[in-house]
């Protein structure tokens, strides 16, 4: 295990090397402090060295392969992979993030710069930000993290898809009047501290298919849960606070109008650099 870590670190490294070399080279200027959450390829052979690959995984989602005249919401979208990947398969593609660091779900006790500099040290194991450097702004990180990597991946891929800056929980007034054949949220409710809120806020912008990617507990006792995953150390939670479990998901879904909710498999993969396993559930609630 501790040797497949180091070799998938050590392509991870190989790839980011090439990447930000082959940057330079067309002329994209330095790129080196770029947060790569997803891997993305573009035109003249840049490979983006991204945390998550989900190009040998894609069809675990039971995405539509033909997508043309769909209008699609892709909720934290963050390197924009699967809304550059609806955009490919025809689809009309609303991309969603947050407008700013600061207003990340953040645990009561924490303040802005507790979170700042939390996020600073998970982006300076993937990038060069300078390590001398003690203090980054919010509007740097958040540019390294989030604006930059997106823009530059739809500069390249001639890209049409919208980008909405809103919270989840004001998506509903921030879109009112729009509603989306298929919604896509991947790895967000763990991230909220009001999971509930939030599905609130975007289940009534779909008219078709919901579709959660996360890890979603069984239910083996038949209890529908939220399960707290976020520990008792206010400075150690990684921004994770809820779990869902299957039957609580079903029955709230149920309740917030959608008439089927099926779990159809699981995608997996292997973080990097860390090279550590991940399994996610695949879930589509439909209208």
């Amino acid at each position: 295990m501790i040797n497949q870590q180091k070799s998938i670190a050590e392509e991870f490294l190989q790839a980011t090397k090439a990447f930000n070399e082959g940057a330079l080279q067309l002329g994209f200027g330095d790129l080196s402090n770029y947060y790569w959450y997803h891997t993305v390829e573009l035109p003249n052979g840049l490979i983006t060295p991204g945390q998550y690959d989900f190009r040998a995984t894609i069809s675990s989602f039971h995405f539509p392969e033909n997508m043309q005249g769909m209008t699609v919401l892709d909720v934290g979208s963050a390197t924009g992979y699967f809304a550059f990947e609806f955009e490919k398969r025809g689809a009309r593609v609303t991309s969603v993030e947050i407008p700013s660091l600061e207003s990340l779900d953040r645990f009561p006790g924490q303040n802005t710069e507790q979170l700042l500099r939390k996020i600073e040290k998970m982006m300076k194991t993937m990038t060069r930000l300078d390590e001398a450097r003690t203090r980054y702004s919010a509007k740097d990180l958040y540019f390294y993290l989030l604006k930059g990597p997106f823009e530059f991946c739809q500069k390249l891929l001639n890209s049409r898809v919208e980008r909405c800056l809103s919270t989840v929980y004001d998506l509903s007034d921030k879109l009112a009047g729009t509603r989306f054949d298929l919604v896509f949220m991947g790895d967000i409710l763990l991230h909220t501290l009001n999971p509930l809120q939030a599905l609130a806020a975007v289940t009534p912008l779909c008219d078709g298919t919901l579709i959660l990617s996360q890890v979603i507990p069984d239910a083996p006792d038949g209890t529908p849960v939220l399960i707290y995953v976020g520990g008792d150390d206010l400075n150690n939670d990684e921004i994770s606070w809820w779990l869902p479990n299957k039957l609580f998901l079903e029955q709230l879904l149920k309740k917030f109008g959608f008439k089927s909710v099926l779990t159809v498999g699981t995608h997996s993969g292997t973080l990097k650099p860390a090279g550590f396993p991940f399994v996610r559930s695949v879930l589509h609630a439909s209208r």
